[in-house]
């Protein structure tokens, strides 16, 4: 077996490293909710160290605090799940790397934690850019619905991907 996750990840994974590695781009991703799932799509594909910075995954709100410097207050006051978090792990994993590009990823995977302003299937994402506007905030929130945990870690990884595209 030469390849360990579903062909459409490890497909935009390629597409992933190709393009960066043409531009010279360096990634980073923080990820809660998929669990390292997005740096093991891109770590699948043959000479992806020319792109791959770092990887972190940060699942407990402790992680995010120690690791990409999350703010405790931010977590406590718009909770893990926030595009506030989400942003505070970009731009922790950019600070924590050398990195011109990170991608975040926070979410509900379920089946259980979900709550009514946050259902299971909710999973907000994050990007920032070395040397980007601190103001230009690019974060958005994804409803996948209750589609089962693994789709929803794959429906975020494949989100994750796509932020990562120049």
């Amino acid at each position: 077996m030469d390849v360990l996750l579903p062909p459409e990840l490890v497909a935009l994974a390629k597409r992933v490293v190709v393009a960066n590695r043409a531009i010279g781009r360096r990634v980073a991703l923080a990820e809660s909710c998929t669990g390292g799932l997005v740096s093991a799509a891109l770590t699948e594909i043959p000479g992806s160290s020319d792109v791959v910075e770092a990887g972190f995954v940060t699942y407990s709100n402790q992680a995010k605090i120690k690791l990409l410097n999350v703010s405790p207050d931010m977590i406590d006051t718009f909770g893990a799940v926030s595009t506030a978090t989400a942003w505070a792990m970009a731009q922790g994993a950019l600070a924590a790397s050398e990195a011109d590009i990170a991608v975040a990823i926070t979410g509900v995977a379920g089946p259980g934690g979900g709550t009514a302003k946050k259902p299971v299937g909710t999973v907000v994402f994050a990007q920032a850019l070395r040397d980007g506007d601190p103001e230009e905030i690019k974060a958005e929130r994804h409803e996948f619905g209750e589609i089962g945990r693994g789709a929803i870690r794959l429906q975020a990884a494949l989100l994750a991907l796509e932020l990562l595209l120049p």
